[in-house]
Protein backbone atom coordinates (compact mmCIF):
# COMPACT_ATOMS: atom_id res chain seq x y z
CA UNK A 1 0.00 0.00 0.00
CA UNK A 2 2.93 2.41 0.94
CA UNK A 3 6.08 3.39 -0.93
CA UNK A 4 9.38 3.66 0.52
CA UNK A 5 8.61 7.74 -0.59
CA UNK A 6 5.39 7.20 1.18
CA UNK A 7 7.34 5.73 4.29
CA UNK A 8 9.55 8.86 4.39
CA UNK A 9 6.81 10.95 4.29
CA UNK A 10 4.92 9.70 7.13
CA UNK A 11 8.11 9.57 9.45
CA UNK A 12 9.14 13.43 8.50
CA UNK A 13 5.83 14.06 9.81
CA UNK A 14 6.85 12.03 13.12
CA UNK A 15 4.19 9.65 12.90
CA UNK A 16 4.50 6.02 13.36
CA UNK A 17 2.85 3.43 11.11
CA UNK A 18 0.78 1.80 13.42
CA UNK A 19 -0.96 5.02 13.80
CA UNK A 20 -1.71 5.20 10.35
CA UNK A 21 -2.82 2.01 9.86
CA UNK A 22 -5.23 2.93 13.02
CA UNK A 23 -6.57 6.04 11.03
CA UNK A 24 -7.34 4.22 7.63
CA UNK A 25 -9.09 1.67 10.25
CA UNK A 26 -11.18 4.66 11.75
CA UNK A 27 -12.29 5.33 8.10
CA UNK A 28 -13.49 2.08 7.29
CA UNK A 29 -15.46 1.20 10.66
CA UNK A 30 -16.26 4.98 11.18
CA UNK A 31 -17.03 6.60 14.39
CA UNK A 32 -20.36 5.39 16.48
CA UNK A 33 -22.50 8.23 17.40
CA UNK A 34 -22.48 9.85 21.24
CA UNK A 35 -25.06 7.69 23.11
CA UNK A 36 -27.12 10.72 24.80
CA UNK A 37 -28.19 9.45 28.04
CA UNK A 38 -29.74 12.90 29.36
CA UNK A 39 -29.55 16.68 28.97
CA UNK A 40 -27.22 17.73 31.60
CA UNK A 41 -29.84 20.12 33.32
CA UNK A 42 -29.43 22.61 36.15
CA UNK A 43 -31.44 19.80 38.26
CA UNK A 44 -29.11 17.22 36.96
CA UNK A 45 -25.58 17.77 36.20
CA UNK A 46 -25.20 21.55 36.12
CA UNK A 47 -24.53 23.73 39.18
CA UNK A 48 -26.27 26.84 39.37
CA UNK A 49 -24.32 29.79 42.15
CA UNK A 50 -26.78 32.20 44.23
CA UNK A 51 -25.39 35.87 44.22
CA UNK A 52 -23.89 35.22 47.68
CA UNK A 53 -21.44 32.50 46.63
CA UNK A 54 -20.73 34.50 43.32
CA UNK A 55 -19.69 37.25 45.58
CA UNK A 56 -17.79 34.93 47.49
CA UNK A 57 -15.94 33.14 45.00
CA UNK A 58 -15.01 36.26 43.30
CA UNK A 59 -13.69 37.38 46.51
CA UNK A 60 -11.29 34.36 47.27
CA UNK A 61 -10.20 33.86 43.66
CA UNK A 62 -6.97 36.20 44.81
CA UNK A 63 -6.03 34.34 47.81
CA UNK A 64 -7.06 31.04 46.13
CA UNK A 65 -4.74 30.67 43.25
CA UNK A 66 -1.70 32.32 45.65
CA UNK A 67 1.84 30.34 44.59
CA UNK A 68 -0.03 28.48 41.81
CA UNK A 69 1.14 29.24 38.10
CA UNK A 70 -1.83 30.48 35.80
CA UNK A 71 -1.93 30.44 31.79
CA UNK A 72 -4.76 31.32 29.57
CA UNK A 73 -4.64 29.22 26.30
CA UNK A 74 -6.24 30.29 23.35
CA UNK A 75 -6.83 28.60 19.82
CA UNK A 76 -6.18 31.03 17.37
CA UNK A 77 -5.37 28.88 14.32
CA UNK A 78 -8.74 29.21 12.73
CA UNK A 79 -9.06 31.43 9.63
CA UNK A 80 -11.57 34.08 9.13
CA UNK A 81 -12.26 33.36 5.45
CA UNK A 82 -16.04 32.02 6.57
CA UNK A 83 -16.50 35.22 8.17
CA UNK A 84 -17.08 36.73 4.90
CA UNK A 85 -18.78 34.34 2.54
CA UNK A 86 -21.86 36.50 2.03
CA UNK A 87 -19.73 38.91 0.70
CA UNK A 88 -17.75 37.23 -1.58
CA UNK A 89 -20.89 35.48 -2.70
CA UNK A 90 -21.97 38.90 -3.10
CA UNK A 91 -19.15 40.13 -4.83
CA UNK A 92 -19.12 37.50 -7.48
CA UNK A 93 -23.01 37.30 -7.85
CA UNK A 94 -22.99 41.54 -8.67
CA UNK A 95 -24.55 43.37 -11.69
CA UNK A 96 -26.51 46.87 -11.57
CA UNK A 97 -29.39 44.81 -12.87
CA UNK A 98 -29.11 42.38 -10.01
CA UNK A 99 -28.35 45.16 -7.57
CA UNK A 100 -32.43 45.35 -6.18
CA UNK A 101 -32.44 41.51 -5.83
CA UNK A 102 -29.20 41.56 -4.29
CA UNK A 103 -29.96 44.02 -1.72
CA UNK A 104 -33.41 42.73 -0.92
CA UNK A 105 -32.76 40.88 2.23
CA UNK A 106 -32.37 43.10 4.66
CA UNK A 107 -32.35 40.82 7.73
CA UNK A 108 -28.80 41.41 10.26
CA UNK A 109 -26.67 39.02 8.58
CA UNK A 110 -27.11 40.41 5.03
CA UNK A 111 -24.81 42.22 2.63
CA UNK A 112 -27.07 45.30 2.78
CA UNK A 113 -26.57 45.90 6.46
CA UNK A 114 -22.73 45.58 6.15
CA UNK A 115 -22.59 48.36 3.52
CA UNK A 116 -25.26 50.30 5.94
CA UNK A 117 -23.24 50.20 8.91
CA UNK A 118 -20.02 50.31 7.50
CA UNK A 119 -18.53 53.34 9.91
CA UNK A 120 -19.21 51.62 12.83
CA UNK A 121 -16.59 48.62 11.77
CA UNK A 122 -13.37 48.55 13.85
CA UNK A 123 -11.29 48.22 10.95
CA UNK A 124 -13.16 51.33 8.95
CA UNK A 125 -10.29 53.59 8.69
CA UNK A 126 -7.57 50.77 7.75
CA UNK A 127 -10.19 50.24 4.93
CA UNK A 128 -10.30 53.67 4.25
CA UNK A 129 -6.54 53.72 3.76
CA UNK A 130 -7.05 50.65 1.38
CA UNK A 131 -8.63 52.68 -1.06
CA UNK A 132 -8.28 56.17 -0.71
CA UNK A 133 -4.76 58.21 -0.56
CA UNK A 134 -6.27 59.62 2.87
CA UNK A 135 -8.27 58.81 5.31
CA UNK A 136 -11.88 59.53 4.41
CA UNK A 137 -15.77 58.17 5.70
CA UNK A 138 -16.45 55.14 3.02
CA UNK A 139 -19.99 55.82 3.16
CA UNK A 140 -19.36 58.23 -0.52
CA UNK A 141 -18.15 55.41 -2.29
CA UNK A 142 -20.97 52.94 -1.10
CA UNK A 143 -23.38 55.95 -2.32
CA UNK A 144 -21.24 55.45 -5.30
CA UNK A 145 -21.82 51.97 -5.55
CA UNK A 146 -18.33 50.97 -5.61
CA UNK A 147 -19.72 47.47 -3.37
CA UNK A 148 -17.04 45.02 -5.41
CA UNK A 149 -14.38 47.54 -5.04
CA UNK A 150 -14.59 48.40 -1.10
CA UNK A 151 -14.94 44.39 -0.54
CA UNK A 152 -11.85 43.87 -2.95
CA UNK A 153 -10.06 46.22 -0.35
CA UNK A 154 -11.51 44.22 2.61
CA UNK A 155 -10.64 40.84 1.52
CA UNK A 156 -8.29 40.66 -1.07
CA UNK A 157 -4.12 40.52 -1.04
CA UNK A 158 -3.82 43.80 -2.47
CA UNK A 159 -5.84 45.34 0.49
CA UNK A 160 -6.34 44.60 4.03
CA UNK A 161 -6.54 40.60 3.20
CA UNK A 162 -9.06 39.82 5.97
CA UNK A 163 -10.10 36.94 4.01
CA UNK A 164 -6.68 35.29 4.47
CA UNK A 165 -5.70 36.18 7.93
CA UNK A 166 -6.70 34.18 11.41
CA UNK A 167 -9.27 36.03 13.74
CA UNK A 168 -7.03 37.19 16.24
CA UNK A 169 -5.66 39.49 13.51
CA UNK A 170 -8.61 41.37 13.05
CA UNK A 171 -9.94 44.48 14.25
CA UNK A 172 -12.94 43.84 16.13
CA UNK A 173 -13.22 46.82 18.40
CA UNK A 174 -13.35 50.64 18.30
CA UNK A 175 -12.08 52.98 21.48
CA UNK A 176 -12.06 56.26 20.23
CA UNK A 177 -8.87 57.11 17.98
CA UNK A 178 -7.75 53.76 17.97
CA UNK A 179 -9.30 49.66 17.54
CA UNK A 180 -8.42 46.52 19.15
CA UNK A 181 -7.56 43.32 17.40
CA UNK A 182 -9.06 39.96 19.23
CA UNK A 183 -5.71 39.08 19.95
CA UNK A 184 -5.06 41.83 22.24
CA UNK A 185 -8.42 41.86 23.66
CA UNK A 186 -7.25 39.02 25.08
CA UNK A 187 -3.97 40.24 26.92
CA UNK A 188 -6.56 42.78 28.69
CA UNK A 189 -8.15 39.82 29.37
CA UNK A 190 -5.90 38.06 30.50
CA UNK A 191 -3.73 41.18 32.61
CA UNK A 192 -7.21 41.29 35.06
CA UNK A 193 -7.91 37.62 35.79
CA UNK A 194 -4.79 35.57 34.13
CA UNK A 195 -1.97 36.83 36.72
CA UNK A 196 -0.63 35.62 39.92
CA UNK A 197 0.75 37.50 42.69
CA UNK A 198 3.73 38.38 40.91
CA UNK A 199 1.65 40.16 38.37
CA UNK A 200 2.95 37.79 35.95
CA UNK A 201 0.57 37.45 33.14
CA UNK A 202 0.90 33.87 31.13
CA UNK A 203 -1.13 33.68 27.44
CA UNK A 204 -0.83 30.91 25.31
CA UNK A 205 -1.87 30.97 21.74
CA UNK A 206 -1.99 28.36 19.16
CA UNK A 207 -1.54 29.71 15.65
CA UNK A 208 -1.21 28.30 12.41
CA UNK A 209 2.98 28.37 10.83
CA UNK A 210 2.16 31.16 8.20
CA UNK A 211 0.65 33.23 10.62
CA UNK A 212 3.16 33.30 13.26
CA UNK A 213 5.23 35.91 12.47
CA UNK A 214 2.24 38.08 11.93
CA UNK A 215 0.87 37.00 15.74
CA UNK A 216 4.38 37.87 17.06
CA UNK A 217 4.58 41.53 15.22
CA UNK A 218 1.25 42.00 16.61
CA UNK A 219 2.35 41.42 20.30
CA UNK A 220 5.65 43.28 19.70
CA UNK A 221 4.17 46.38 18.78
CA UNK A 222 1.36 46.84 21.63
CA UNK A 223 2.33 44.49 24.38
CA UNK A 224 4.45 47.34 26.25
CA UNK A 225 1.35 49.61 26.16
CA UNK A 226 -0.73 46.92 27.95
CA UNK A 227 1.99 45.77 30.53
CA UNK A 228 1.90 49.75 31.49
CA UNK A 229 -1.79 50.22 31.27
CA UNK A 230 -2.24 47.45 33.53
CA UNK A 231 0.67 47.23 35.31
CA UNK A 232 1.73 43.74 34.64
CA UNK A 233 4.39 41.50 32.84
CA UNK A 234 3.12 39.95 30.01
CA UNK A 235 4.75 36.28 29.25
CA UNK A 236 3.07 35.70 25.89
CA UNK A 237 4.22 32.26 23.94
CA UNK A 238 2.93 30.36 21.24
CA UNK A 239 2.77 27.40 19.29
CA UNK A 240 1.46 25.55 16.13
CA UNK A 241 -0.39 22.26 16.21
CA UNK A 242 1.74 19.57 15.35
CA UNK A 243 2.66 17.66 12.27
CA UNK A 244 2.68 14.28 13.76
CA UNK A 245 -1.07 14.61 15.25
CA UNK A 246 -2.11 15.22 10.89
CA UNK A 247 -4.28 12.41 9.73
CA UNK A 248 -3.92 10.88 6.57
CA UNK A 249 -6.83 11.25 3.72
CA UNK A 250 -8.26 8.57 1.78
CA UNK A 251 -10.69 8.81 -1.59
CA UNK A 252 -14.20 7.52 -0.80
CA UNK A 253 -13.11 3.62 -1.23
CA UNK A 254 -11.05 4.52 2.06
CA UNK A 255 -7.45 4.33 0.01
CA UNK A 256 -4.95 6.77 1.08
CA UNK A 257 -5.77 9.71 -0.97
CA UNK A 258 -3.09 11.03 -3.49
CA UNK A 259 -2.31 14.37 -4.90
CA UNK A 260 -1.57 15.17 -8.67
CA UNK A 261 1.91 14.31 -7.84
CA UNK A 262 1.21 11.05 -6.58
CA UNK A 263 2.30 11.64 -2.90
CA UNK A 264 -0.44 11.15 0.09
CA UNK A 265 -2.29 13.66 1.36
CA UNK A 266 -2.17 14.79 5.13
CA UNK A 267 -5.33 16.91 6.65
CA UNK A 268 -4.74 18.68 10.11
CA UNK A 269 -6.52 17.10 12.88
CA UNK A 270 -8.47 19.82 14.37
CA UNK A 271 -8.77 21.50 17.22
CA UNK A 272 -8.54 17.68 19.21
CA UNK A 273 -5.09 17.59 18.20
CA UNK A 274 -4.18 20.91 20.87
CA UNK A 275 -4.38 18.29 23.75
CA UNK A 276 -0.46 17.60 22.66
CA UNK A 277 0.22 21.97 22.59
CA UNK A 278 -1.54 21.82 26.10
CA UNK A 279 -0.02 18.86 27.58
CA UNK A 280 3.13 20.47 26.95
CA UNK A 281 2.45 23.91 29.25
CA UNK A 282 3.48 24.17 33.04
CA UNK A 283 0.80 25.87 34.61
CA UNK A 284 -1.39 24.58 37.58
CA UNK A 285 -4.41 26.52 36.52
CA UNK A 286 -5.14 27.01 32.93
CA UNK A 287 -8.56 28.64 31.07
CA UNK A 288 -9.53 27.68 27.84
CA UNK A 289 -11.18 30.58 25.55
CA UNK A 290 -11.92 30.61 21.29
CA UNK A 291 -10.42 33.51 19.97
CA UNK A 292 -13.11 35.16 18.86
CA UNK A 293 -15.14 35.19 22.17
CA UNK A 294 -14.32 38.73 23.63
CA UNK A 295 -15.73 41.62 24.02
CA UNK A 296 -14.80 45.73 24.69
CA UNK A 297 -14.11 46.79 27.76
CA UNK A 298 -16.99 48.02 28.99
CA UNK A 299 -19.19 44.95 29.02
CA UNK A 300 -16.20 42.69 30.58
CA UNK A 301 -16.69 42.96 34.24
CA UNK A 302 -19.09 39.87 34.03
CA UNK A 303 -16.58 38.30 32.25
CA UNK A 304 -13.75 38.90 34.88
CA UNK A 305 -16.49 37.79 37.67
CA UNK A 306 -17.21 34.27 35.82
CA UNK A 307 -13.72 33.66 35.04
CA UNK A 308 -12.55 34.14 38.92
CA UNK A 309 -16.01 32.42 39.88
CA UNK A 310 -15.25 28.98 37.87
CA UNK A 311 -11.16 29.24 38.71
CA UNK A 312 -12.72 29.62 42.43
CA UNK A 313 -14.34 26.78 42.05
CA UNK A 314 -11.93 24.57 40.58
CA UNK A 315 -9.37 25.22 43.35
CA UNK A 316 -11.88 24.69 46.19
CA UNK A 317 -13.20 21.33 44.83
CA UNK A 318 -9.09 20.44 43.53
CA UNK A 319 -8.17 21.07 47.20
CA UNK A 320 -10.72 18.67 48.50
CA UNK A 321 -10.50 15.96 46.50
CA UNK A 322 -6.08 16.27 47.05
CA UNK A 323 -7.16 15.77 50.67
CA UNK A 324 -9.31 12.88 50.01
CA UNK A 325 -6.59 11.04 48.28
CA UNK A 326 -4.15 11.92 50.70
CA UNK A 327 -6.62 9.73 53.24
CA UNK A 328 -7.46 6.98 50.98
CA UNK A 329 -3.33 6.55 51.14
CA UNK A 330 -4.54 5.78 54.35
CA UNK A 331 -7.09 3.22 55.19
CA UNK A 332 -9.50 5.66 56.08
CA UNK A 333 -12.77 4.38 57.99
CA UNK A 334 -15.97 3.24 56.57
CA UNK A 335 -17.67 6.60 57.73
CA UNK A 336 -14.65 8.91 55.85
CA UNK A 337 -14.73 6.60 52.77
CA UNK A 338 -18.67 7.18 52.51
CA UNK A 339 -17.99 10.77 53.05
CA UNK A 340 -15.89 10.19 50.15
CA UNK A 341 -18.14 8.53 48.23
CA UNK A 342 -20.60 11.04 48.87
CA UNK A 343 -18.44 13.81 47.61
CA UNK A 344 -17.62 12.39 44.34
CA UNK A 345 -21.08 11.69 43.52
CA UNK A 346 -22.70 14.91 44.28
CA UNK A 347 -19.95 17.27 44.00
CA UNK A 348 -18.15 15.58 41.46
CA UNK A 349 -21.14 14.22 39.22
CA UNK A 350 -18.88 10.61 39.16
CA UNK A 351 -21.49 7.46 38.24
CA UNK A 352 -21.65 4.47 40.83
CA UNK A 353 -23.75 2.50 38.99
CA UNK A 354 -21.46 -0.42 38.90
CA UNK A 355 -21.16 -2.49 42.05
CA UNK A 356 -18.42 -2.96 44.53
CA UNK A 357 -17.24 -6.69 45.55
CA UNK A 358 -15.15 -5.42 48.68
CA UNK A 359 -13.54 -2.38 49.93
CA UNK A 360 -10.55 -2.47 48.60
CA UNK A 361 -12.39 -2.49 45.38
CA UNK A 362 -13.84 0.51 46.18
CA UNK A 363 -10.92 2.48 47.73
CA UNK A 364 -9.24 1.75 44.15
CA UNK A 365 -12.13 2.79 42.31
CA UNK A 366 -12.36 6.58 44.38
CA UNK A 367 -8.33 6.87 43.98
CA UNK A 368 -8.78 6.06 40.31
CA UNK A 369 -11.76 8.59 39.81
CA UNK A 370 -10.40 11.08 41.69
CA UNK A 371 -6.66 11.49 40.58
CA UNK A 372 -7.29 12.92 36.88
CA UNK A 373 -7.56 16.22 35.58
CA UNK A 374 -10.19 18.27 36.41
CA UNK A 375 -12.07 21.09 34.72
CA UNK A 376 -15.09 23.23 34.87
CA UNK A 377 -16.94 24.30 32.23
CA UNK A 378 -18.77 27.19 32.19
CA UNK A 379 -22.07 26.65 30.17
CA UNK A 380 -25.31 29.38 28.89
CA UNK A 381 -28.81 29.27 28.45
CA UNK A 382 -29.35 27.80 24.84
CA UNK A 383 -30.87 30.74 23.24
CA UNK A 384 -30.56 29.13 19.50
CA UNK A 385 -26.89 29.46 19.18
CA UNK A 386 -25.25 26.08 17.42
CA UNK A 387 -22.97 24.56 18.74
CA UNK A 388 -22.34 21.91 21.54
CA UNK A 389 -23.59 21.22 24.88
CA UNK A 390 -23.58 19.72 27.60
CA UNK A 391 -25.23 15.76 28.34
CA UNK A 392 -24.79 12.77 30.50
CA UNK A 393 -23.21 10.31 27.87
CA UNK A 394 -22.54 6.62 28.30
CA UNK A 395 -19.42 5.45 26.62
CA UNK A 396 -18.46 2.41 24.62
CA UNK A 397 -17.22 0.74 27.94
CA UNK A 398 -20.72 1.13 29.34
CA UNK A 399 -19.40 4.01 31.86
CA UNK A 400 -21.71 7.18 32.01
CA UNK A 401 -20.02 10.46 32.90
CA UNK A 402 -20.71 14.60 31.86
CA UNK A 403 -19.44 15.06 28.86
CA UNK A 404 -19.74 18.16 26.09
CA UNK A 405 -21.00 16.76 22.99
CA UNK A 406 -20.89 18.42 19.05
CA UNK A 407 -24.51 18.29 17.01
CA UNK A 408 -22.21 16.32 14.32
CA UNK A 409 -21.87 13.53 17.41
CA UNK A 410 -25.33 12.83 17.51
CA UNK A 411 -27.85 10.14 16.35
CA UNK A 412 -31.06 12.84 15.80
CA UNK A 413 -32.53 9.60 13.51
CA UNK A 414 -32.95 8.01 16.80
CA UNK A 415 -36.25 9.46 18.18
CA UNK A 416 -35.06 8.33 21.91
CA UNK A 417 -31.85 10.82 21.06
CA UNK A 418 -33.51 13.63 19.54
CA UNK A 419 -36.14 13.27 22.44
CA UNK A 420 -33.02 13.90 24.76
CA UNK A 421 -31.47 17.09 22.82
CA UNK A 422 -34.69 18.63 22.44
CA UNK A 423 -34.63 18.87 26.49
CA UNK A 424 -31.26 20.10 26.41
CA UNK A 425 -31.60 23.80 28.71
CA UNK A 426 -27.85 25.17 27.86
CA UNK A 427 -24.78 25.04 25.60
CA UNK A 428 -21.19 25.03 25.02
CA UNK A 429 -19.50 28.42 24.76
CA UNK A 430 -16.12 27.01 25.11
CA UNK A 431 -15.28 28.63 28.82
CA UNK A 432 -13.36 26.21 30.32
CA UNK A 433 -11.04 26.54 33.49
CA UNK A 434 -8.68 23.26 34.07
CA UNK A 435 -6.58 21.60 36.63
CA UNK A 436 -3.81 19.73 35.23
CA UNK A 437 -1.59 18.61 38.48
CA UNK A 438 -1.80 15.55 40.71
CA UNK A 439 -2.14 15.84 44.43
CA UNK A 440 1.40 15.12 44.91
CA UNK A 441 2.41 17.53 42.41
CA UNK A 442 2.97 15.46 39.18
CA UNK A 443 1.53 16.74 36.34
CA UNK A 444 -0.81 14.55 34.49
CA UNK A 445 0.03 13.46 31.01
CA UNK A 446 -3.51 14.74 29.43
CA UNK A 447 -2.89 12.10 26.13
CA UNK A 448 -4.23 9.52 28.50
CA UNK A 449 -7.84 10.62 29.50
CA UNK A 450 -8.65 11.14 25.49
CA UNK A 451 -11.37 8.52 24.45
CA UNK A 452 -10.12 7.71 20.57
CA UNK A 453 -13.29 6.55 19.79
CA UNK A 454 -15.20 10.16 19.35
CA UNK A 455 -13.86 11.50 16.07
CA UNK A 456 -15.33 12.55 13.38
CA UNK A 457 -15.29 11.61 9.27
CA UNK A 458 -16.15 14.44 6.73
CA UNK A 459 -16.09 14.83 2.90
CA UNK A 460 -13.91 17.29 1.46
CA UNK A 461 -13.06 18.32 -1.80
CA UNK A 462 -9.72 19.21 -3.10
CA UNK A 463 -8.91 19.98 -6.89
CA UNK A 464 -12.27 19.02 -7.79
CA UNK A 465 -12.37 15.70 -6.22
CA UNK A 466 -14.05 14.21 -2.80
CA UNK A 467 -12.06 12.40 0.07
CA UNK A 468 -12.55 11.74 3.05
CA UNK A 469 -11.07 13.50 5.91
CA UNK A 470 -11.05 12.34 9.83
CA UNK A 471 -10.47 14.69 12.65
CA UNK A 472 -9.65 13.79 16.32
CA UNK A 473 -11.46 13.64 19.37
CA UNK A 474 -12.46 17.22 19.89
CA UNK A 475 -10.28 19.36 22.23
CA UNK A 476 -13.34 19.76 25.32
CA UNK A 477 -15.09 16.40 24.03
CA UNK A 478 -13.40 13.09 23.72
CA UNK A 479 -10.16 14.84 24.04
CA UNK A 480 -10.90 15.43 27.91
CA UNK A 481 -13.37 12.38 28.24
CA UNK A 482 -11.53 10.64 31.16
CA UNK A 483 -11.68 14.30 33.22
CA UNK A 484 -13.06 14.72 35.89
CA UNK A 485 -16.16 17.17 34.99
CA UNK A 486 -17.98 20.24 36.18
CA UNK A 487 -20.94 22.03 34.50
CA UNK A 488 -21.55 25.74 35.86
CA UNK A 489 -23.94 28.11 34.88
CA UNK A 490 -22.74 31.41 33.40
CA UNK A 491 -25.07 34.23 31.98
CA UNK A 492 -25.33 34.13 28.54
CA UNK A 493 -22.89 37.77 27.92
CA UNK A 494 -20.30 35.83 28.43
CA UNK A 495 -21.00 34.56 24.76
CA UNK A 496 -19.99 36.93 22.15
CA UNK A 497 -18.44 35.08 19.14
CA UNK A 498 -17.59 36.31 15.91
CA UNK A 499 -18.60 33.82 13.58
CA UNK A 500 -19.86 36.54 10.90
CA UNK A 501 -18.36 39.86 9.86
CA UNK A 502 -21.75 41.13 10.79
CA UNK A 503 -21.46 40.02 14.21
CA UNK A 504 -19.36 42.57 14.75
CA UNK A 505 -21.95 45.27 14.34
CA UNK A 506 -23.57 43.79 17.73
CA UNK A 507 -24.13 45.93 20.73
CA UNK A 508 -21.82 43.55 22.65
CA UNK A 509 -19.14 44.73 20.35
CA UNK A 510 -19.92 48.07 19.78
Amino acid sequence: MFTEKDLQTIRDKGIEIEKIKGQLTNFEKGFSPAQLVAAATPDHGIVQFSDQKIQKLEKEYETLIKGKKVLKFVPASGAASRMFKHLFEFKDQYSPEKEAELFSDKGFNSVFNFFDNIDKFAFHADLSEALISEVQPLKPLVEKKKFKEVISALLDKDGLNYAALPKGLLKFHKYGDHSRMSIEEHLVEGAVYSKDEHEDVRIHFTVSPEHMEKFKEAIREKIHVFESDYNVSLKVSFSIQKPSTDIIAVDLNNRPYRNNTDELVFRPGGHGALIENLNELEANIIFIKNIDNVVPDKLRATTYTFKKVIASHLINLQNQIFEYLEELDHNPDADLLEEITTFAKERLFIDFSNEFSSRDEKVKFLKEKLNRPIRICGMVKNEGEPGGGPFWVKNQRGKISLQIVESSQMNLNIPEQKEIVNKATHFNPVDLVCGVYDYKGNKFDLTKYVDPNTGFISEKSQNGKTLKAQELPGLWNGAMADWITIFVECPIITFNPVKTVNDLLREQHQ
